[in-house]
Protein backbone atom coordinates (compact mmCIF):
# COMPACT_ATOMS: atom_id res chain seq x y z
CA UNK A 1 0.00 0.00 0.00
CA UNK A 2 2.87 2.40 0.74
CA UNK A 3 3.75 1.98 -2.94
CA UNK A 4 0.45 2.59 -4.19
CA UNK A 5 -0.03 5.65 -1.58
CA UNK A 6 3.38 7.02 -2.91
CA UNK A 7 2.21 7.12 -6.35
CA UNK A 8 -1.20 8.77 -5.83
CA UNK A 9 1.06 11.71 -4.09
CA UNK A 10 3.52 12.02 -6.51
CA UNK A 11 0.74 12.17 -9.55
CA UNK A 12 -0.76 14.45 -7.24
CA UNK A 13 2.27 17.00 -6.58
CA UNK A 14 2.31 16.89 -10.78
CA UNK A 15 -0.68 18.31 -11.05
CA UNK A 16 -0.09 21.71 -9.38
CA UNK A 17 3.49 21.91 -10.03
CA UNK A 18 3.05 25.76 -9.30
CA UNK A 19 1.57 24.76 -5.79
CA UNK A 20 4.37 21.86 -5.06
CA UNK A 21 7.29 23.86 -6.24
CA UNK A 22 6.27 26.82 -3.33
CA UNK A 23 5.83 24.40 -0.88
CA UNK A 24 9.80 22.71 -1.88
CA UNK A 25 11.32 26.21 -1.73
CA UNK A 26 9.94 26.86 2.01
CA UNK A 27 11.04 23.66 3.42
CA UNK A 28 14.50 23.98 1.69
CA UNK A 29 15.20 27.50 2.65
CA UNK A 30 13.90 26.48 5.96
CA UNK A 31 16.03 23.75 6.49
CA UNK A 32 18.94 25.20 5.10
CA UNK A 33 19.38 28.06 7.40
CA UNK A 34 18.67 25.69 10.23
CA UNK A 35 21.43 22.88 9.16
CA UNK A 36 24.05 26.13 8.07
CA UNK A 37 24.09 27.84 11.48
CA UNK A 38 23.32 24.37 13.23
CA UNK A 39 26.93 22.96 11.84
CA UNK A 40 28.69 25.53 13.04
CA UNK A 41 27.10 25.13 16.35
CA UNK A 42 27.58 21.80 16.66
CA UNK A 43 31.40 22.54 15.43
CA UNK A 44 31.55 24.60 18.63
CA UNK A 45 29.58 23.61 20.79
CA UNK A 46 31.85 19.95 20.61
CA UNK A 47 32.83 17.55 23.55
CA UNK A 48 36.35 17.64 22.41
CA UNK A 49 37.40 14.68 24.38
CA UNK A 50 34.12 12.64 25.16
CA UNK A 51 35.03 9.59 26.98
CA UNK A 52 37.34 11.49 29.33
CA UNK A 53 35.99 14.69 30.07
CA UNK A 54 34.31 13.99 33.14
CA UNK A 55 38.01 12.75 34.45
CA UNK A 56 39.85 15.72 33.23
CA UNK A 57 39.74 18.70 35.31
CA UNK A 58 41.07 22.88 35.55
CA UNK A 59 42.20 24.18 38.92
CA UNK A 60 42.11 27.94 39.69
CA UNK A 61 43.12 29.88 42.90
CA UNK A 62 42.81 33.28 43.92
CA UNK A 63 45.96 34.63 44.17
CA UNK A 64 44.67 38.67 43.40
CA UNK A 65 42.43 39.23 46.05
CA UNK A 66 38.82 39.41 46.59
CA UNK A 67 39.20 43.17 44.96
CA UNK A 68 40.28 41.97 41.35
CA UNK A 69 37.55 38.98 42.09
CA UNK A 70 34.74 41.37 42.07
CA UNK A 71 35.26 42.59 38.83
CA UNK A 72 35.15 38.80 37.53
CA UNK A 73 31.68 38.03 39.75
CA UNK A 74 33.89 36.78 42.20
CA UNK A 75 35.87 34.17 40.28
CA UNK A 76 39.73 33.57 40.40
CA UNK A 77 41.84 33.86 37.42
CA UNK A 78 41.75 31.85 34.44
CA UNK A 79 45.51 31.32 34.34
CA UNK A 80 47.42 30.30 37.25
CA UNK A 81 50.94 31.77 38.39
CA UNK A 82 54.44 30.18 38.47
CA UNK A 83 54.87 29.50 41.89
CA UNK A 84 51.19 28.01 42.45
CA UNK A 85 51.82 25.73 39.45
CA UNK A 86 54.96 24.51 41.08
CA UNK A 87 53.33 23.81 43.86
CA UNK A 88 50.84 21.83 42.05
CA UNK A 89 53.42 19.83 40.41
CA UNK A 90 55.35 19.38 43.81
CA UNK A 91 52.54 17.58 45.85
CA UNK A 92 51.11 15.76 42.63
CA UNK A 93 47.37 15.32 43.84
CA UNK A 94 46.55 13.48 40.95
CA UNK A 95 47.07 10.92 38.58
CA UNK A 96 48.47 12.59 35.90
CA UNK A 97 48.91 16.42 35.70
CA UNK A 98 50.58 19.23 33.95
CA UNK A 99 51.26 22.80 33.01
CA UNK A 100 51.77 24.06 30.06
CA UNK A 101 51.93 26.93 27.72
CA UNK A 102 51.88 28.07 24.60
CA UNK A 103 55.69 29.11 23.62
CA UNK A 104 57.35 30.84 20.79
CA UNK A 105 59.64 28.23 18.79
CA UNK A 106 60.93 28.65 15.26
CA UNK A 107 61.78 25.62 13.40
CA UNK A 108 65.06 26.08 11.60
CA UNK A 109 65.37 23.85 8.53
CA UNK A 110 68.40 21.68 7.65
CA UNK A 111 68.01 22.50 3.99
CA UNK A 112 70.03 26.10 3.20
CA UNK A 113 67.80 26.80 0.57
CA UNK A 114 64.86 26.46 3.45
CA UNK A 115 63.96 30.09 5.51
CA UNK A 116 62.65 29.24 9.48
CA UNK A 117 59.27 28.99 10.21
CA UNK A 118 57.24 29.38 13.01
CA UNK A 119 54.89 26.76 14.51
CA UNK A 120 52.38 26.66 17.10
CA UNK A 121 54.13 24.99 19.86
CA UNK A 122 53.56 24.09 23.82
CA UNK A 123 55.79 23.85 26.76
CA UNK A 124 53.94 20.44 28.79
CA UNK A 125 54.91 18.25 30.82
CA UNK A 126 55.19 13.91 30.29
CA UNK A 127 52.14 13.20 31.31
CA UNK A 128 49.97 15.56 29.03
CA UNK A 129 50.24 13.08 26.60
CA UNK A 130 48.33 9.82 28.21
CA UNK A 131 46.28 12.44 29.99
CA UNK A 132 44.98 14.04 26.68
CA UNK A 133 45.18 10.63 25.04
CA UNK A 134 47.40 12.23 22.05
CA UNK A 135 47.90 9.73 19.54
CA UNK A 136 51.48 8.59 17.97
CA UNK A 137 52.27 7.65 14.37
CA UNK A 138 55.98 7.42 15.79
CA UNK A 139 57.58 6.70 18.82
CA UNK A 140 55.76 8.34 21.77
CA UNK A 141 56.30 11.00 24.19
CA UNK A 142 59.40 11.66 26.57
CA UNK A 143 59.48 10.60 29.91
CA UNK A 144 59.22 11.88 33.69
CA UNK A 145 62.81 12.07 33.74
CA UNK A 146 63.63 13.98 30.78
CA UNK A 147 61.36 16.35 32.49
CA UNK A 148 63.47 16.32 35.72
CA UNK A 149 66.51 16.34 33.87
CA UNK A 150 65.37 19.80 31.61
CA UNK A 151 66.43 17.30 28.82
CA UNK A 152 66.65 18.90 25.01
CA UNK A 153 63.91 16.30 23.86
CA UNK A 154 60.56 17.08 21.46
CA UNK A 155 57.51 15.61 20.31
CA UNK A 156 56.38 17.13 16.68
CA UNK A 157 53.41 16.56 15.19
CA UNK A 158 52.66 14.77 11.13
CA UNK A 159 52.33 17.66 9.45
CA UNK A 160 55.93 18.87 10.43
CA UNK A 161 57.60 15.43 9.98
CA UNK A 162 56.15 15.53 6.72
CA UNK A 163 57.15 18.94 5.90
CA UNK A 164 60.85 18.34 7.20
CA UNK A 165 61.73 14.05 6.80
CA UNK A 166 59.42 13.75 4.59
CA UNK A 167 57.27 11.09 6.48
CA UNK A 168 59.69 9.34 7.40
CA UNK A 169 60.16 7.86 11.03
CA UNK A 170 61.89 10.56 12.70
CA UNK A 171 61.86 9.12 16.00
CA UNK A 172 65.73 9.52 17.28
CA UNK A 173 66.76 12.42 14.94
CA UNK A 174 67.45 16.56 15.67
CA UNK A 175 65.34 18.98 14.90
CA UNK A 176 66.58 22.73 15.24
CA UNK A 177 63.89 24.98 17.98
CA UNK A 178 64.87 28.62 18.46
CA UNK A 179 68.86 27.85 17.22
CA UNK A 180 69.14 24.41 19.56
CA UNK A 181 69.02 20.89 18.68
CA UNK A 182 66.31 18.70 20.25
CA UNK A 183 66.47 15.00 19.86
CA UNK A 184 62.74 14.07 18.61
CA UNK A 185 60.88 11.08 20.91
CA UNK A 186 57.99 10.82 18.90
CA UNK A 187 55.49 11.89 16.04
CA UNK A 188 52.15 12.73 16.83
CA UNK A 189 49.25 11.50 14.48
CA UNK A 190 46.48 13.94 13.02
CA UNK A 191 45.41 15.49 16.44
CA UNK A 192 43.45 18.46 16.50
CA UNK A 193 40.57 18.53 19.13
CA UNK A 194 37.85 20.91 18.71
CA UNK A 195 36.94 22.78 20.55
CA UNK A 196 41.01 23.30 21.66
CA UNK A 197 39.94 22.25 25.18
CA UNK A 198 43.36 22.40 26.47
CA UNK A 199 43.65 25.57 26.21
CA UNK A 200 41.07 28.14 25.31
CA UNK A 201 42.47 31.25 27.58
CA UNK A 202 45.31 31.61 24.67
CA UNK A 203 42.92 30.73 21.33
CA UNK A 204 39.73 31.19 22.45
CA UNK A 205 38.81 27.33 21.62
CA UNK A 206 39.78 27.76 18.14
CA UNK A 207 43.22 27.53 16.66
CA UNK A 208 45.37 25.64 14.34
CA UNK A 209 46.57 21.95 14.93
CA UNK A 210 49.45 22.73 17.36
CA UNK A 211 53.33 20.67 15.34
CA UNK A 212 55.95 21.17 18.22
CA UNK A 213 55.88 20.31 22.30
CA UNK A 214 58.72 20.64 24.47
CA UNK A 215 59.38 19.79 28.41
CA UNK A 216 57.65 22.82 30.32
CA UNK A 217 61.62 22.68 32.50
CA UNK A 218 63.33 22.87 29.67
CA UNK A 219 61.05 25.81 28.35
CA UNK A 220 61.46 27.84 31.52
CA UNK A 221 64.95 27.17 31.78
CA UNK A 222 66.06 28.72 28.42
CA UNK A 223 63.59 31.16 29.66
CA UNK A 224 61.30 30.91 26.54
CA UNK A 225 58.53 33.88 27.15
CA UNK A 226 54.92 32.76 26.39
CA UNK A 227 53.36 33.21 23.60
CA UNK A 228 49.97 33.45 25.07
CA UNK A 229 48.12 35.95 27.69
CA UNK A 230 50.36 37.57 30.33
CA UNK A 231 47.98 39.00 33.14
CA UNK A 232 49.73 40.56 35.59
CA UNK A 233 47.48 42.74 38.79
CA UNK A 234 50.62 44.87 39.40
CA UNK A 235 53.84 45.66 37.98
CA UNK A 236 56.47 42.36 38.49
CA UNK A 237 59.61 43.91 38.73
CA UNK A 238 62.55 43.64 35.87
CA UNK A 239 63.75 40.29 34.60
CA UNK A 240 62.65 36.89 33.99
CA UNK A 241 62.79 35.96 37.59
CA UNK A 242 61.06 38.60 38.79
CA UNK A 243 58.22 37.87 36.53
CA UNK A 244 57.79 34.23 37.11
CA UNK A 245 58.21 34.66 41.00
CA UNK A 246 55.50 37.38 40.52
CA UNK A 247 51.85 36.75 41.03
CA UNK A 248 51.21 37.12 37.02
CA UNK A 249 48.55 34.54 35.85
CA UNK A 250 50.03 33.02 32.51
CA UNK A 251 49.88 28.93 32.53
CA UNK A 252 46.75 26.57 32.41
CA UNK A 253 47.18 23.50 34.93
CA UNK A 254 45.12 20.20 34.52
CA UNK A 255 45.00 16.89 36.46
CA UNK A 256 43.06 13.78 35.84
CA UNK A 257 40.81 12.78 38.72
CA UNK A 258 39.05 9.18 37.56
CA UNK A 259 36.27 9.05 40.37
CA UNK A 260 33.91 12.15 41.94
CA UNK A 261 35.60 10.98 45.28
CA UNK A 262 38.81 11.81 43.95
CA UNK A 263 37.19 15.58 42.62
CA UNK A 264 35.87 15.74 45.86
CA UNK A 265 39.33 15.34 47.68
CA UNK A 266 41.20 17.36 45.08
CA UNK A 267 38.76 20.50 45.55
CA UNK A 268 39.45 19.97 49.74
CA UNK A 269 43.33 19.92 48.60
CA UNK A 270 42.74 23.50 47.15
CA UNK A 271 41.07 24.71 50.09
CA UNK A 272 43.87 23.37 52.16
CA UNK A 273 46.32 25.06 49.71
CA UNK A 274 45.08 28.53 49.54
CA UNK A 275 44.60 28.22 53.61
CA UNK A 276 48.59 26.96 53.89
CA UNK A 277 49.05 30.26 51.80
CA UNK A 278 47.09 32.84 53.70
CA UNK A 279 48.40 31.06 56.92
CA UNK A 280 52.30 31.48 55.43
CA UNK A 281 51.05 35.62 54.46
CA UNK A 282 51.04 35.53 50.85
CA UNK A 283 47.19 35.51 50.36
CA UNK A 284 45.37 38.23 52.91
CA UNK A 285 41.70 36.61 51.78
CA UNK A 286 39.91 33.70 52.38
CA UNK A 287 40.38 30.71 49.96
CA UNK A 288 38.66 30.98 46.46
CA UNK A 289 39.18 28.14 44.65
CA UNK A 290 37.02 26.54 41.75
CA UNK A 291 37.62 23.08 39.65
CA UNK A 292 35.95 22.47 36.74
CA UNK A 293 35.90 19.85 34.45
CA UNK A 294 36.53 19.74 30.53
CA UNK A 295 33.10 20.63 29.53
CA UNK A 296 32.44 23.04 32.54
CA UNK A 297 35.92 25.14 31.90
CA UNK A 298 34.29 25.46 27.71
CA UNK A 299 31.28 26.90 29.11
CA UNK A 300 33.00 29.03 31.54
CA UNK A 301 35.27 30.53 28.75
CA UNK A 302 32.05 31.07 26.74
CA UNK A 303 33.51 29.56 23.76
CA UNK A 304 30.50 28.59 22.00
CA UNK A 305 30.23 32.46 20.26
CA UNK A 306 26.95 34.26 21.21
CA UNK A 307 26.12 34.76 17.57
CA UNK A 308 26.24 30.81 17.16
CA UNK A 309 23.72 31.00 19.38
CA UNK A 310 21.52 34.06 18.14
CA UNK A 311 22.00 32.51 14.52
CA UNK A 312 20.55 28.52 15.41
CA UNK A 313 17.69 30.04 17.47
CA UNK A 314 17.11 33.00 14.67
CA UNK A 315 17.63 30.29 11.96
CA UNK A 316 14.77 27.75 13.50
CA UNK A 317 12.70 30.15 14.13
CA UNK A 318 12.53 31.07 10.24
CA UNK A 319 12.11 27.07 10.16
CA UNK A 320 9.01 27.43 11.79
CA UNK A 321 7.98 30.41 9.83
CA UNK A 322 8.55 28.02 6.66
CA UNK A 323 6.55 25.26 7.84
CA UNK A 324 3.65 27.57 9.30
CA UNK A 325 3.75 28.56 5.61
CA UNK A 326 3.44 25.16 4.36
CA UNK A 327 1.06 23.92 6.92
CA UNK A 328 -1.51 26.93 4.86
CA UNK A 329 -0.27 25.25 1.07
CA UNK A 330 -1.09 21.94 2.15
CA UNK A 331 -4.54 22.55 3.48
CA UNK A 332 -5.32 24.25 0.72
CA UNK A 333 -4.32 21.69 -1.54
CA UNK A 334 -5.72 18.64 0.01
CA UNK A 335 -9.23 20.41 0.92
CA UNK A 336 -9.21 21.48 -2.78
CA UNK A 337 -9.42 17.71 -3.45
CA UNK A 338 -12.43 17.00 -1.17
CA UNK A 339 -14.48 15.97 -4.30
CA UNK A 340 -12.30 13.00 -4.41
CA UNK A 341 -11.98 12.32 -1.03
CA UNK A 342 -15.24 11.59 -0.69
CA UNK A 343 -15.54 9.40 -3.68
CA UNK A 344 -12.85 7.55 -1.88
CA UNK A 345 -14.35 6.91 1.78
CA UNK A 346 -17.77 6.33 -0.29
CA UNK A 347 -16.01 3.37 -1.95
CA UNK A 348 -14.73 1.93 1.32
CA UNK A 349 -11.76 3.98 2.52
CA UNK A 350 -11.47 4.52 5.95
CA UNK A 351 -10.16 7.27 7.62
CA UNK A 352 -6.58 5.79 8.66
CA UNK A 353 -5.82 5.31 4.87
CA UNK A 354 -6.37 8.70 3.61
CA UNK A 355 -3.82 9.84 6.59
CA UNK A 356 -1.33 7.19 5.33
CA UNK A 357 -2.56 8.69 1.94
CA UNK A 358 -1.79 12.50 2.36
CA UNK A 359 1.52 12.37 4.97
CA UNK A 360 3.14 9.86 2.80
CA UNK A 361 2.52 12.84 0.07
CA UNK A 362 3.72 15.71 2.36
CA UNK A 363 6.90 13.28 3.24
CA UNK A 364 7.43 13.11 -0.69
CA UNK A 365 6.87 17.16 -0.67
CA UNK A 366 9.84 16.99 2.66
CA UNK A 367 12.25 14.75 1.03
CA UNK A 368 11.77 17.23 -2.34
CA UNK A 369 13.18 19.82 0.18
CA UNK A 370 15.38 18.30 1.64
CA UNK A 371 17.55 17.91 -1.29
CA UNK A 372 17.12 21.47 -2.02
CA UNK A 373 17.93 22.24 1.49
CA UNK A 374 21.23 20.44 0.71
CA UNK A 375 22.02 22.45 -2.48
CA UNK A 376 21.41 25.65 0.10
CA UNK A 377 23.29 24.46 2.23
CA UNK A 378 26.03 23.55 0.49
CA UNK A 379 26.07 27.69 -0.74
CA UNK A 380 25.31 28.27 2.74
CA UNK A 381 29.00 27.19 3.87
CA UNK A 382 30.57 29.75 1.34
CA UNK A 383 28.73 32.61 3.25
CA UNK A 384 29.44 31.23 6.85
CA UNK A 385 32.43 33.66 6.59
CA UNK A 386 29.93 36.71 6.38
CA UNK A 387 29.25 36.35 9.59
CA UNK A 388 31.52 34.21 12.02
CA UNK A 389 36.08 34.73 12.39
CA UNK A 390 37.75 32.41 9.73
CA UNK A 391 38.82 30.30 12.95
CA UNK A 392 35.04 29.14 13.75
CA UNK A 393 33.44 29.35 10.03
CA UNK A 394 35.98 26.76 8.29
CA UNK A 395 34.65 24.67 10.73
CA UNK A 396 30.87 24.26 9.48
CA UNK A 397 31.73 20.98 6.77
CA UNK A 398 28.59 19.35 5.12
CA UNK A 399 29.87 15.91 6.49
CA UNK A 400 27.82 12.49 5.79
CA UNK A 401 25.71 12.96 9.30
CA UNK A 402 24.81 16.41 8.15
CA UNK A 403 23.39 15.41 4.81
CA UNK A 404 21.31 12.74 6.99
CA UNK A 405 20.30 15.14 9.30
CA UNK A 406 18.98 17.46 6.74
CA UNK A 407 17.22 15.29 5.31
CA UNK A 408 15.60 13.93 8.48
CA UNK A 409 14.63 17.07 9.72
CA UNK A 410 13.17 17.93 6.19
CA UNK A 411 10.95 14.97 6.21
CA UNK A 412 10.13 15.02 9.56
CA UNK A 413 8.83 18.54 9.77
CA UNK A 414 6.79 18.22 7.01
CA UNK A 415 5.40 15.00 7.85
CA UNK A 416 4.38 17.17 11.17
CA UNK A 417 3.29 19.86 9.56
CA UNK A 418 0.90 17.99 7.37
CA UNK A 419 -1.08 16.54 10.24
CA UNK A 420 -3.38 19.20 10.88
CA UNK A 421 -4.32 19.50 6.93
CA UNK A 422 -4.55 15.67 6.72
CA UNK A 423 -7.36 15.74 9.68
CA UNK A 424 -9.14 18.24 8.38
CA UNK A 425 -9.52 15.98 5.20
CA UNK A 426 -10.07 13.10 6.71
CA UNK A 427 -12.85 14.80 8.36
CA UNK A 428 -14.22 15.00 4.49
CA UNK A 429 -18.02 13.59 4.94
CA UNK A 430 -18.59 11.56 1.77
CA UNK A 431 -22.51 12.23 1.76
CA UNK A 432 -22.19 16.17 1.41
CA UNK A 433 -19.39 15.97 -1.43
CA UNK A 434 -21.81 13.11 -3.36
CA UNK A 435 -24.64 15.46 -2.97
CA UNK A 436 -22.76 18.60 -3.83
CA UNK A 437 -21.30 16.58 -7.15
Amino acid sequence: MFAYYLQLGLRSLRKNPLLTALMVMAIGCGVAASMTTYSVFRATSNNPIPHKSSQLFVPQIDNWGPEDAAQNKGEPPSAMSYTDAINLMRDHRGKRQTVLYPVDLSVVPQDPGMLPFRQNSYAWYADTFAMFDIPFLYGGGWTAGDDEAHAAVAVIGRELNEKMFHGANSVGREINLNGRSYRITGVIDTWKPEPTFFDPVNTNGFDDASEVFIPFTRAVELKIGSNGNNNCNKDPGPGWDSWIHSECVWLQYWTELPSTADAEAYRQYLNGYSAEQQRAGRFHWAPNVRLRNVTEWLDYQKVVPQEAKVSLLVSVGFLLICLVNTVGLLLAKFMKRAPEIGVRRALGASRKEIYMQFLIEAGAIGLAGGVLGLLLTGLGMLGVTLVFEPDIAKLATLDTSLVLLTLLVSVLSTVVAAFYPTWRAAQVQPAWQLKSN
